[in-house]
């Protein structure tokens, strides 16, 4: 029976995280959930890939996290029976804004205090890693790597990016898939727009045109080498479509820093990708 694209590309992600984290001497693995599509799709994965009793889920709740995301984390942790652990993480947002007050006075909260609450999740769950000996995997997807819409340090930070090759369209047809038999990943996460919820009414649209015609620009110019004036994407401008080609290439250094992940697409990040870090060119 041939399977449909939904279903191989599955297969290779659970593959490749059992292979891996099996392979490199870990049973347990842990990550953090966010109630978003991203966290939920990885943590699906690496209970398929590893079982139930071997995935640890950490819900990281700050002031700027809604109800829902918080109870929607819940009942995926529920539908997966995987344990959780939840560390709201005001304590420490208030003992950096203490720490850095002086330097920071004058100053507009901005990117550095988004920042700084994915980085205090990324050490809540390097200590467990270490404490436990339980491997972290990030959750990132491709079309957030490709824009370098990632925290260095904090939501790239851990030993396995489980969906890194997977664009976010492809995210959502693989969450659609996994539900078609039974919900696994509540119809909420699946539903609500896309946050990163580290500011109030944050969007991923306040920065990333919306999924659908990023992707197919990604497409083009990271997989088929496609020149700018060969990209061409029913809704987006020139300057749009110039202002992601300009992303990818800066966030390049990001992304030499980021941890492996399972290749599933023609042109990965990496070996298959290689650009230099430093250049004059611009896009």
């Amino acid at each position: 029976i041939e399977k449909s694209e939904e279903e191989e590309v599955y297969s290779a992600l659970v593959l490749g995280t059992r292979d891996y984290i099996r392979k490199n001497g870990f049973s347990k693995v842990i990550l953090g959930l966010s109630g978003g599509v991203d966290s939920s799709l990885t943590a699906a994965i690496a209970v398929d890939a590893l079982g139930a009793a071997n995935v640890v889920g950490v819900l990281m709740p700050s002031p700027h996290s809604s109800t829902g995301s918080i109870n929607d984390s819940l009942e995926l942790a529920k539908n997966l029976k995987i344990k959780t652990f939840t560390f709201p993480i005001v304590s420490a947002m208030k003992a950096y804004e203490y720490i850095l007050q002086e330097t920071f006075k004058d100053t507009e909260p901005g990117l550095a205090e988004e920042n700084l609450q994915a980085r205090i999740r990324g050490n809540l769950l390097m200590a467990l890693s270490n404490k436990f000996g339980w491997m972290v995997l990030t959750t990132g997807n491709k079309s957030e790597f490709s824009m370098g819409y990632c925290t260095l340090y904090g939501d790239m930070a851990g030993g396995f990016a489980v969906i890194k090759d997977v664009p976010k369209v492809l995210v959502y047809q693989l969450s659609n898939w996994l539900n078609s038999d039974k919900i696994i990943i509540p119809e909420n996460v699946l539903n609500k727009e896309p946050s990163a919820e580290l500011r109030p009414d944050q969007k991923d649209t306040d920065s990333l045109p919306p999924y659908e015609l990023l992707d197919p620009v990604l497409l083009c110019y990271i997989e088929e080498d496609a020149s700018l004036e060969e990209i061409k994407v029913a809704g987006l401008s020139k300057s749009e479509t110039q202002r992601i080609a300009r992303l990818v290439d800066l966030s390049e250094y990001k992304r030499r820093q980021g941890p492996p992940g399972i290749k599933i697409t023609p042109k990965a990040f990496g070996k298959d990708r290689r650009l230099p870090i430093t250049n004059r060119f611009k896009p």
